[in-house]
């Protein structure tokens, strides 16, 4: 199977410590993790993705935004730029231990954190970054 992505969950992905909207969230979002940490490939999407299917059916939550879609923009110039590859809907990927360490490197430096602005999640992000990235669930 695929997992499927939108372009600022790369950047999610990075400092997912088990929290988030509510305890469905959270329990899919945890399956996600043990998929792609076994290895499972990644298909970019636009729109609501994998992660996102616990919320996306509400039309009135975020993931259906225009500031959603911009920070998938953002995101997707990021992590293109630093893994020399294009991040597009239809680009297939893993995450493998180099390509973490990579997002992560820039992530910690705020290279790839263009994205970032505005969301709620930025500042425990910041925090797990800055304790170098304990305690995630993407090893």
């Amino acid at each position: 199977m695929t997992v499927t992505l939108r372009p600022h969950h790369l950047l999610c992905l990075l400092t997912y410590v088990g929290k988030g909207y509510s305890p469905a969230f959270v329990e899919n979002y945890d399956r996600i993790i043990a998929r792609l940490g076994a290895g499972e490939e990644i298909a970019m999407t636009e729109g609501p993705d994998d992660i996102c299917a616990p919320i996306a059916c509400d039309l009135a939550e975020h993931c259906h935004g225009a500031s959603v879609i911009s920070r998938d923009a953002c995101a997707a110039c990021d992590v293109g730029r630093v893994l020399g590859m294009t991040i597009a809907s239809g680009t297939r990927l893993t995450l493998t231990a180099d390509r973490r360490a990579t997002l992560r490197a820039g992530f910690a430096t705020g290279d790839i954190r263009s994205a970032c602005t505005g969301c709620n999640w930025s500042e425990l992000c910041s925090e797990v970054a800055a304790g170098g990235f304990q305690g995630v669930k993407l090893t």
